[in-house]
C-alpha cells in the first residue's frame, strides 16, 4: 500500500458514513438550534426594519417597471416619502388629460398600512416571529413574502391602470 492509499483509508475513517453521518449532522443542527441568536432575529423583524426593506424592494420595482416602459410611452412610476411613509405614483401626461394614481405605504403603530389614492384601505401588513425564527409578513392571517406583499400592493396600478 502507498502513501496515497494511506491517506485515502485515514480519511474514509474520519468521515462517518450512513447512520452516524446523519446522527453527526443532526448534533450540529441541534447545537445549531441551541446557540440560534433569536434576539437579534426577532429584533430585526420589527415594523420600522421591515419598512425600510420593503420601501427598498419598492424602489427596485419602480425603477424596473420605468425601464420596461415603451421610449414613446406618456406615462411614469416614482416614489416618494411622504408623512411617516412613502408613496408609488404613477404620473400620465394625456393630451386629454392628466392622470396621477398613488399607493401609499404607512408605517403605523401595529402594521404597515397599504392605501389606494383615495385613502382607502387596500390591506394591512402585520409581522409574526414564527417558531424556527422566521420573521413573517401576514395580510389578513396569511403568510406572504415581500415580493407577494409588493404584487398585492402595486400589480394595479402598475399593470392595470394603463
Amino acid at each position: 500500500m502507498d502513501e496515497k492509499d494511506n491517506h485515502e483509508n485515514r480519511e474514509n475513517n474520519e468521515k462517518p458514513a450512513g447512520k452516524d453521518a446523519d446522527r453527526n449532522k443532526g448534533d450540529r443542527n441541534n447545537k445549531d438550534r441551541q446557540t440560534f441568536d433569536w434576539v437579534t432575529r426577532r429584533s430585526a423583524c420589527s415594523l420600522p426594519a421591515v419598512f425600510k426593506e420593503l420601501r427598498s424592494q419598492v424602489e427596485q420595482d419602480v425603477n424596473t417597471r420605468n425601464g420596461l416602459r415603451p421610449s414613446y410611452a406618456p406615462y411614469e412610476f416614482s416614489i416618494a416619502d411622504h408623512d411617516g411613509g412613502f408613496h408609488v405614483f404613477l404620473k400620465s401626461k394625456d393630451t386629454d388629460k392628466d392622470v396621477q394614481l398613488s399607493v401609499a405605504f404607512i408605517l403605523s403603530e401595529h402594521a404597515i398600512q397599504v392605501r389606494d389614492d383615495k385613502s382607502l384601505r387596500m390591506f394591512d401588513v402585520t409581522l409574526s416571529f414564527n417558531e424556527i425564527g422566521e420573521c413573517k409578513l401576514k395580510v389578513e392571517g396569511a403568510d406572504r413574502e415581500f415580493w407577494q406583499v409588493r404584487r398585492m400592493a402595486l400589480e394595479e396600478l402598475m399593470f392595470r391602470g394603463l
